[in-house]
């Protein structure tokens, strides 16, 4: 680590106590993510400092800058140009916009490794008036697993799905499938865009066995539907996670009349 790496840590200063219990990547990726929106960190052209400057800058290990920038590549706050560096895809951040991604591809590209534990799976007509109206099925396929990161329960995620499409995720392994490529690539099913409510909640006793927190704690809910190109819902997804693990980014815009 460099000499004057003491002088360099004040550049995750701006995070809050949540992100200090971060990883160190994942606090470095946020704090390049803010510092870039602050105009730092790039020249004049958007090109992103190199691996090695920093490395200087953060007083961290090239591979630990290596692992922050790879999940803002892929969710395309920079391209990469071979020979010439990395660069920002837009001098306007504002304008970033949300990538489709399931928890393995997010969980992943976090640097962590994906897992599950499988609660239910398979056929229902015990579904409520919601799932009804949005997949419009009197049975459903349902899935419902605690999520992991590095063998660490943070998530409780139930799906579920039309038959047709349940059925043929049956045969797949459910411990370890990255959903929406099993959808695109082996079942031939378009995916559109989605559909995303984000609130909060607080722990019951059920989910905060299987998570491991104290009853009341803070979580993080979704609901989400997800569109194939022709308009039908190919899932509808409920979920709570450790709001540690996860940071939202959402692109707003002002009409004017």
């Amino acid at each position: 680590m460099p000499v004057n790496a003491h002088k360099k840590r004040p550049a995750l200063a701006n995070g809050s106590a949540a992100e200090a219990s971060l990883p160190l990547h994942m606090q470095i990726r946020d704090a390049i993510r803010r510092q870039v929106r602050e105009g730092e960190l790039i020249d004049e052209t958007g090109r992103l400092m190199t691996e090695a400057e920093l490395g200087r800058h953060f007083g961290v290990s090239r591979i630990t800058i290596r692992n922050a920038i790879a999940p803002l590549v892929n969710e395309g706050m920079f391209a990469r140009s071979r020979g010439r560096g990395t660069f920002l895809r837009s001098n306007q951040p504002e304008n970033w916009v949300g990538r489709l991604m399931g928890f393995s591809e997010t969980i992943r590209d976090a640097g962590y490794k994906a897992g599950a534990k499988i609660l239910q799976q398979g056929m229902t007509n015990r579904h409520d008036a919601g799932v009804r109206d949005q997949l419009r099925e009197r049975a459903v396929w349902q899935l419902k697993r605690v999520r992991l990161a590095d063998e660490t329960p943070i998530a409780i995620e139930h799906a579920f799905y039309p038959p047709d499409i349940g059925l043929e995720l049956e045969k797949r392994d459910l411990i370890s499938i990255i959903m929406y490529r099993v959808f695109e690539d082996e079942l031939g099913l378009a995916i559109k865009d989605a559909q995303q409510m984000i609130g909060a909640d607080l722990a019951d006793a059920a989910s905060a066995k299987l998570l491991g927190v104290k009853m009341g704690s803070p979580l993080l809910s979704i609901e989400r539907v997800t569109f194939g190109e022709d308009g039908r819902a190919l899932e509808l997804l409920r979920a709570i996670y450790l709001p540690n693990y996860f940071r939202l980014s959402i692109s707003l815009t002002r009409r004017h009349s």
